[in-house]
């Protein structure tokens, strides 16, 4: 067997439940201008490499590349060696992709990815407990109708009890999820093509009429816009984040007078060497309070 086909007989011997049939989409958010080691940007190397690589690829990640995240693996996956692309299972049809932390735009993977891809209750470096695959979901599916009963929500969608929320997920959504922490993770095994696996790309209208729009046309599929984030940088707050990303905000915001800050510019901070963590940190209370653009 294969690496991936490992990985999936693994997790569906430890969580057997078929559960409910899985239709949603993955979706795997991204920053399309971040800087490579190469100096390539991260659309440049996906509109030249057509294939989205792993985080031990391209050396950027929102977590760890190294030290526990192979331990966190194999737990997970067993003896199998596979190195998954990760994602989220957008079951609520978020427009900025169910897991925006990881990025302002996303890819919206083909169904028949879905089939190679094993899920989790929460985001691998937590440990998760409660495992699935599109084949075995029950456990993953029982997991978040008990949060819903015991917090009133799951996935960024509101509900009194779980059988309010499951009608709720089938609603239309045209606003922000912004589901910071709170998604069902995809790990995707056996690689992703851009030509072969993805359906679409939704991006950041701050990108419109630049080279990283430009970039995402050559990826060769569709290429559609959610309605983008921003936030004057007077009101980046000193405690959501640290005092230290309130006061980069005004630096950026001086710096290239710019007084609103939206993706684009403070991805442009990321490229012009400004401390990632805390350009990071930028992202997520632009995530957590901005208005749409």
């Amino acid at each position: 067997m294969t690496p991936a086909d490992t990985a999936l007989a693994h997790v569906r011997a430890l969580f057997p439940a078929p559960g409910p049939v899985v239709t949603a989409p993955i979706t795997v958010n991204f920053h399309p201008d971040r800087p490579l080691a190469d100096g390539r940007t991260v659309i440049e190397h996906l509109a030249a490499d057509g294939i989205y690589r792993t985080q031990y690829e391209t050396g950027i990640s929102n977590g760890g590349l190294g030290g526990d995240r192979p331990v966190w693996e194999q737990r997970m996956f067993g003896d199998s060696g596979s190195r998954p692309v990760y994602g989220a299972l957008n079951l609520p049809g978020h427009p900025d992709g169910a897991a925006p932390r990881f990025g302002s735009c996303h890819f919206v993977l083909r169904g028949h990815v879905t089939g190679r891809a094993t899920f989790s209750l929460g985001d691998i470096h937590t440990l998760p407990e409660i495992l699935g695959t599109a084949a075995t979901f029950g456990a993953v599916w029982d997991g978040l109708l008990a949060q819903v009963a015991r917090t009133g929500q799951a996935l960024g969608v509101s509900a009194d009890d779980p059988h309010t929320w499951q009608a709720a997920l089938a609603e239309p959504r045209t606003t922000a999820g912004r589901t910071l922490d709170d998604y069902v993770e995809a790990q995707v095994h056996g690689g992703l093509s851009i030509a072969a696996d993805v359906a679409a790309v939704v991006a950041d209208p701050s990108f419109r009429g630049t080279a990283i729009e430009a970039g995402l046309r050559r990826l060769g599929v569709a290429v559609h816009w959610h309605h983008g984030l921003q936030l004057p940088a007077e009101q980046f707050p000193d405690d959501l984040r640290g005092p230290e990303a309130a006061l980069l905000a005004r630096e950026i915001a001086a710096r290239y007078g710019e007084p609103v800050l939206n993706a684009e510019i403070i991805g442009r901070a990321a490229r012009d060497g400004d401390p990632p963590q805390i350009v990071k940190y930028l992202w997520h209370i632009l995530v957590i309070l901005g208005r749409p653009a």
